[in-house]
């Protein structure tokens, strides 16, 4: 395993972040696809046993119940000081006008919520999980500093929004002397790149780490373009997802498949071996249901892309209007 500073903090975390999304009870929320606490466990066990220290989770993910599963997990199998956790705050996570967004109210509520279900006494990244429109950032940041300084977050970061945006949070954290967004987890792989024209040039300027959601565009850069699996069929937001230019997503997808028959490896490998080449990338965020996924994951870091590769797989990509915020 390669580690890496989060950003420009000093502390390191693994090049690969294992992503929890898959991880929780799938009677609870609407991630029917996702792995009870029995099936989970072993594949936490096994990201730890591989060197990765870095788990990102959400209080959305099947209800809460992927937080208390990753908690309890890695109770058991780490060393809470050598592993980094981070989740996120914004989704809805109760009926009525103040279950959901970033107001002052819901994030103490829900910062608690997740220290209880995760079950530690702090949050090493504490994201905000989208931008809330009703509610003053300056409210937001201010409250987010408040949590830093009383010592249930050790860093801050953010999610999925207009670069524009992200710049005038940075702004007001620096001008009052707030804790600043350390990271920038938004969507990014051969399909959707789109963060390379305004969100990526920012993150370099500021030294702000990404962390590339869906690197993989939800497995549709893993396996033949007609084949489905049984989250692709049940998961509603992924469903929302490249639809915009079918065509050259299939010739990119395509040319994934031709790079990896040729090196003799699986296509997840080279497609996460380009997003982690992004000098501005601190660590991919990897979902997975099965142990050769999360070696296939590992495995790319050892990979070392071509010029002509990365060539070949960057020729088809035409633009996307930007998704997923």
């Amino acid at each position: 395993m390669r580690y890496v500073r989060l950003g420009a903090t000093g502390t390191e975390v693994s090049a690969l972040a294992l992503g929890c999304m898959s991880f929780g009870e799938p009677d609870r929320g609407a991630h029917p696809w996702s792995l009870t606490e029995e099936a989970s466990r072993p594949l936490i066990r096994r990201a730890v046993e591989a060197g990765i220290t870095f788990f990102d989770t959400a209080n959305v993910y099947s209800a809460g119940s992927s937080e208390e599963i990753v908690g309890r997990a890695l109770a058991e199998y780490a060393t809470r000081d050598e592993i980094v956790i981070a989740t996120k705050v914004h989704g809805r996570m109760a009926e009525g006008p103040n279950g959901q967004g970033l107001s002052r109210k819901h994030i103490l509520w829900q910062v608690d919520e997740s220290l209880r279900r995760l079950g530690t006494d702090y949050i090493d990244l504490y994201q905000i999980h989208r931008w809330d429109p009703a509610t003053p950032i300056e409210e937001t940041l201010e409250t987010l500093d408040g949590l830093v300084r009383a010592g249930k977050v050790r860093y801050l970061g953010a999610s999925s929004m207009w670069a524009w945006q992200f710049s005038k949070a940075l702004h007001l954290q620096k001008a009052n002397g707030w804790a600043r967004f350390v990271t920038m987890q938004d969507q990014y792989n051969l399909l959707n790149r789109e963060e390379e024209r305004e969100m990526y040039p920012l993150c370099a300027d500021e030294g702000v780490g990404v962390l590339p959601w869906s690197p993989l565009a939800r497995g549709r850069l893993t396996r033949d373009w007609e084949e489905s699996t049984a989250r692709s069929e049940t998961d509603q937001f992924g469903k929302t997802l490249y639809r915009q230019s079918e065509d050259a997503d299939r010739r990119v997808a395509a040319a994934v498949a031709r790079v990896a028959e040729a090196r003799g490896i699986p296509r997840a490998q080279v497609a996460l071996a380009w997003v982690s080449a992004n000098p501005v990338v601190t660590a991919p965020i990897v979902g997975v249901t099965k142990p050769e996924q999360l070696d296939d994951a590992v495995a790319s870091l050892d990979v070392v892309l071509t010029p002509e590769e990365i060539a070949t797989l960057e020729a088809e990509y035409v633009p996307h209007a930007p998704e997923g915020f």
